[in-house]
């Protein structure tokens, strides 16, 4: 028996399990408390459903899931659904080192309407001279920097959303690397163009957006997956970004320099099962 995959959305999982069940392959769904557990059975079919499941993640809403649970005659696989509170669910799908990083942003953020941006942008911005390289929390601590409540709560649900499952699903550890990684590598691009007057988690977010991706789809049985659909629209906002479309200020060094880093650091952990499979 060898776990597949471990899915979100119940939902798409019992879709996909249900497609292969019309393939001629049986998977058992399995509720982890977490996540929607995909197990097979006979493991000589593993490369064949892995093969399947690529084609699913890249349009798991195709016509032909959805209406093979018709033709199985599913309706459900003992997977219950309840009504959760919204605290609830932000918990169930994060662990700690997530909602502490959520928890600092916001009180960062209303430190800064207490006591206004200069004053606390004064002990958290990026190093402005060498005097303050030896403040080693200034590498990172701009990440924590938000300037209106649009740039915070759009930074923190794109982290809490991919984030929150990359701890699930690889640790605490994982995670806290590649945000203190991307922080300083996105803040050193951005300050090349603008200074050390910038802030904001969105150079941590695109990392996790290029680190989602990329995973997804070179080893989707670590259970990460960013659709591409998503991940096209996060490169078009970058692009309108650098001409301005938008109007607004926006870090696109960072953007990028995140991106980047994001996709070396999922290429570099998925090396070894691409190396296999040749």
């Amino acid at each position: 028996m060898v776990r597949v995959i471990a899915v979100s959305n119940p939902r798409l999982a019992l879709a996909f399990v249900d497609y292969m069940a019309t393939q001629g392959i049986r998977l058992e769904l399995r509720n982890s408390g977490e996540a929607a557990e995909i197990w097979l059975a006979d493991d000589s079919r593993l490369e064949q459903v892995q093969h399947e499941l690529q084609q699913f993640l890249v349009d798991p809403l195709n016509r032909r899931y959805q209406a093979a649970s018709w033709q199985t005659g599913h309706t459900d696989a003992g997977l219950h659904y309840q009504s959760e509170s919204y605290l609830h669910t932000l918990r169930s799908k994060a662990g700690p080192l997530t909602l502490s990083v959520m928890a600092l942003c916001i009180a960062v953020y209303i430190l800064m309407q207490l006591l206004g941006d200069d004053v606390v942008m004064y002990w958290l911005s990026w190093p402005q001279d060498s005097s303050q390289y030896l403040q080693l929390w200034r590498w990172v601590s701009h990440a924590f920097l938000h300037f209106s409540l649009l740039h915070i709560v759009f930074n923190l649900l794109w982290w809490w959303y991919l984030g929150g499952p990359m701890e699930k699903r690889l640790g605490a550890g994982k995670l806290f690397v590649l945000a203190v990684v991307s922080a300083f590598f996105s803040g050193w691009a951005q300050s090349l163009f603008s200074g050390a007057l910038f802030g904001g988690l969105s150079g941590v977010v695109y990392a996790l957006m290029g680190y989602a991706w990329l995973s997804g789809e070179r080893a989707p049985e670590r259970g990460l997956m960013l659709p591409r659909g998503l991940m096209v629209f996060s490169v078009l906002w970058l692009v309108a970004g650098y001409f301005d479309i938008l109007g607004m200020s926006i870090a696109n060094a960072a953007h990028v320099a995140g991106l980047v880093l994001g996709l070396l650091m999922a290429f570099w952990d998925t090396r070894h099962r691409a190396h296999n499979e040749q």
